[in-house]
């Protein structure tokens, strides 16, 4: 009876093993990748509907989803006071209003990618729910572009605003009628407006209230309103929705999602710009060093300056040094006494911008500390006075000056240690030369002479020839260095026409770094030679208000930035070439940057 039990136990546990196996069926590997985003399979109220009057959307799909970002992603047109509750229940998704919606306006949900199916993050593209609480759905539209204003780059998460009030306090003190986002390529368009005349603006919202009211925020406007009727009624482009079919080897079938193109080319063109500052107060004070103070303001000082005390202190213990804006200031302490302490107060005197917009000379008393270290008396630990130059790379432009350069300030050079020679294959010529000390910067010297195309020199600094006010001085140091003939360096020469105003033309690099810059008035050729080989961008400012800068924009006095404009393409140079350019570049048409140089997105 036993041995019967135990094969009967055998044969249960047997079969349901083979029962658990056949119902645990694993899917095959391989296979296409589903990458189908999720489909509304109904909704309340339906996507376009009128005369909505519930508190609540709910949107049901095909699938399990997840939301991206919401926070950031989702937007409503117009905007509410209070942000919606947004609930994710298996496949249905509600928006949950905590406001009563303004009667006859059409209302668009804004998702962007936010909604992604569940298991592959498949995103429905520009995803948009409009619905109205009146009678008509609203369906004229608005297109345009934004750019950044002073390189005409597309602006990162700039918010579209339109207002119906023209007031010029409205970007300020009112949420937007319509509101939108611009997409990566700096296109943005606005669906479902009613007709009528509006204010268009673009925002970067660091505070995410929808309104400018920060200095620092990016910010653009049209100098005039614009008109939407039905002549201007911009549908979205779209590829066909059919799915497109590849049948590539194997037979697998792989399916390519359809998506919006992007706007290339808006009605309207806005320029993006941080408004310049206008309170003047103290930024920052410190000191790093035992002997060096360092203020900074928030702009260069006006009339009323910039005043420096040290109370109990002699004048002749410290010495200060300003930039050339004036809005950075130095404070070399040059008594041991002095700097050795460990707080040091000190009295300035600023200029300060109060609630009233009035700006005074403010004076407070400020202390600085130092924390000293206890020194280690060993070889190693001592630090090394080290000073730099533009000798090391070992090749010197026609004309470059030498420059050397100090965390210290230096101490005069002792010119009967420094010697330069021209050196040839028969013997060494000493070479005359003379320094002179940086107006600006004690930690700055030049050293002028006259040096040949195509020779070679030796630079020999003996130990302590260059030493800083403290009484430490530098090792010696040898470098050999040459003088490269013109013309192994490219020459860019470009005519330029159509000069209306002051204009600066700018030499850049792939990045966009300024290498050189020419000022003209008029039709003109401007050259710019000694080129390294490479590709090369030119930028042109137009200087509307003469002060050889860029200035930005500024909304308070209506003041659009000052527009650029891009020469089409780059320019390649090459060694022992002369570029140029045979048709003068026009200089008619302002904000324009070929497609090609903008930074591509993703």
């Amino acid at each position: 009876m036993k041995g019967c039990s135990y094969r009967s136990l055998v044969i249960i546990v047997a079969a349901i093993s083979v029962i658990f196996s056949c119902a645990r069926q694993m899917p095959p590997s391989g296979g296409p990748r589903d990458i189908t985003p999720p489909k509304i399979v109904k909704s309340v109220p339906a996507n376009g509907a009128i005369s909505f009057k519930g508190k609540s959307v709910v949107i049901t799909f095909d699938e399990f989803i997840a939301l991206e970002k919401m926070d950031e992603k989702f937007m409503i047109s117009p905007p509410v006071k209070k942000k919606p509750d947004i609930v994710l229940k298996e496949k249905n998704l509600y928006i949950n209003f905590h406001e009563k919606l303004k009667d006859s306006t059409t209302y668009t949900l804004y998702f962007q990618d936010a909604v992604r199916d569940l298991n592959e993050g498949n995103a429905i593209h520009n995803f948009q729910f409009v619905f109205s609480t009146g009678n008509v759905l609203d369906s004229l539209s608005v297109t345009g572009n934004i750019y950044n204003s002073s390189n005409l780059e597309v602006p990162e998460n700039t918010q579209i605003l339109m207002y119906k009030t023209l007031a010029d306090t409205a970007p300020v003190k009112l949420l937007p009628d319509y509101i939108s986002l611009a997409d990566i390529n700096g296109g943005f368009r606005i669906n479902n407006v009613r007709q009528g005349t509006y204010k268009l603006y673009g925002l970067q919202d660091k505070n995410s209230n929808k309104k400018y009211d920060l200095s620092d925020e990016g910010f653009a406007f049209m100098d005039n309103p614009v008109q939407i009727t039905s002549v201007k009624n911009y549908l979205p482009v779209v590829i066909p929705k059919d799915t497109i079919k590849i049948k590539p080897a194997k037979g697998l079938i792989i399916l390519k999602k359809p998506e919006e193109i992007p706007l290339i080319n808006g009605e309207y063109k806005l320029f993006l710009f941080i408004a310049p500052k206008r309170n003047h107060y103290l930024a920052s004070s410190g000191r790093k060093t035992a002997n060096l103070l360092n203020y900074t303001l928030s702009l260069p000082p006006d009339s009323t300056g910039f005043v420096f005390k040290i109370p109990d202190a002699d004048n002749k213990s410290y010495f200060l040094e300003k930039n050339t804006m004036g809005d950075s200031i130095a404070v070399w302490l040059t008594d041991s006494l002095l700097y050795s302490k460990q707080q040091i107060n000190t009295i300035v005197g600023y200029p300060y911008t109060d609630s009233t917009g009035i700006t005074k000379l403010k004076t407070d008393t400020i202390p600085l500390r130092f924390v000293f270290t206890k020194a280690i008396k060993t070889k190693e630990a001592m630090t090394k006075y080290t000073y730099s130059t533009n000798l090391s790379g070992g090749i010197l432009k026609p004309a470059q000056q030498i420059i050397f350069s100090s965390q210290t300030p230096f101490r005069a050079p002792d010119t009967a240690k420094i010697r330069i020679y021209e050196t040839t294959k028969t013997g060494k010529t000493i070479v005359p030369y003379f320094f002179i000390k940086d107006s600006l910067n004690s930690k700055r010297y030049y050293l002028k002479s006259k040096f040949k195309e195509g020779s070679n020199y030796l630079f020999i600094a003996n130990r302590a020839s260059f030493g800083d006010i403290y009484g430490k001085s530098a090792d010696s140091l040898g470098i050999k260095f040459f003088v490269r003939e013109a013309d192994t360096y490219g020459r860019l020469t470009m005519p330029v026409k159509n000069v209306h105003c002051a204009t600066i033309i700018q030499l850049l690099d792939q990045q966009e770094k300024v290498l050189s810059e020419r000022k003209i008035k008029t039709d003109s050729k401007v050259e710019f030679p000694l080129l390294e080989k490479g590709f090369y961008r030119v930028r042109a400012i137009f200087d509307l208000n003469g002060d050889g800068k860029w200035t930005t924009g500024d909304y308070k006095i209506k003041r659009q930035p000052e527009p650029v404009l891009y020469y089409p393409g780059e320019i390649e140079i090459k060694i022992d070439w002369e570029v140029i350019i045979p048709d003068a570049w026009d200089l008619g048409k302002m904000n324009y940057k070929d497609q090609k140089l903008r930074t591509k997105k993703q």
